[in-house]
């Protein structure tokens, strides 16, 4: 074939076709960034440690739960002597002795059935010579507040079947003289062996069964709610945010360039 030397044809030659060649834009974009992996990392790394924590404190909340029920399925014994009572928290007991009536107190803002009252606390003084705290039961409240229950203690020795428990030490009181008369906000056996000068356990005794057929006090002592459930379900969020970030992190890093 004669070519000029202008719009010469040469000829063809297949090696000549344009191929797809990776270029170094391309294999660039292939390549993660360093700054989104390592925030990646540490985003996964702190998801999965919150999810752990949220773990071991359901687990320690579920072992907790285990005990106290064992407590409660346990034979009544008498009240113990012991130094920590946590290990006797929900332990039934029976107890005799004789109620002190001169310093019951009444437990302010409870509620039983949809009625506004008062939890009727007595010193029991047992026979051995100790004294604790008995929560009674509940008493409704008068048609104002200077009107308090009338709910005096059994007179003579009695019989308590009850359960021990321990108040609750964090609460706030906006007034804290209110504990110097028979109306108080929170129980504190510390603090009403102080203002009574009568040494109690830091325990109180929940009433479960009455003392006769006169003794009409409402008593519901429900289990305490440990939160179980809601650590277990911010575990599952925390590991699903583990989840989440990891695969975001493939998707953006492996995902094929246009």
């Amino acid at each position: 074939m004669q070519c000029s030397e202008f719009g010469a044809h040469l000829p063809f030659n297949p090696m000549d076709i344009p191929t797809a060649v990776p270029t170094i834009t391309t294999l660039r974009r292939l390549r993660p960034a360093a700054l989104p992996t390592i925030a990646a990392v540490l985003a996964i790394a702190l998801f999965v440690v919150a999810g752990n924590w949220q773990r071991g404190r359901m687990e320690q909340k579920q072992a907790l739960r285990a005990q106290l029920d064992a407590a409660a399925m346990a034979p009544p014994v008498a009240l113990p002597d012991a130094t920590t009572w946590t290990d006797w928290r929900f332990r039934p007991v029976v107890l005799t002795g004789r109620f002190d009536a001169d310093r019951q107190i009444l437990i302010d803002n409870k509620v039983e059935a949809g009625r506004v009252g008062y939890h009727v606390v007595t010193p029991l003084l047992l026979d051995d010579g100790r004294a604790v705290l008995v929560d009674r039961g509940f008493a409704a409240a008068g048609l104002t507040r200077d009107i308090l229950p009338q709910v005096p203690p059994p007179a003579g020795v009695v019989t308590v079947r009850g359960r021990i428990n321990i108040p609750p030490a964090g609460y706030v009181e906006l007034q804290r003289a209110a504990a110097q008369g028979p109306v108080w906000q929170n129980l504190d056996p510390l603090r009403f062996g102080q203002v009574s000068g009568l040494a109690v356990p830091p325990v109180v005794i929940e009433q479960t069964e009455a003392l006769g057929p006169d003794d009409r006090r409402m008593r519901q002592w429900p289990a305490p709610d440990l939160g179980i459930e809601k650590h277990r379900i911010y575990m599952v969020q925390w590991f699903a945010f583990a989840l989440m970030a990891a695969g975001l992190w493939l998707w953006f890093t492996l995902r094929r360039p246009r």
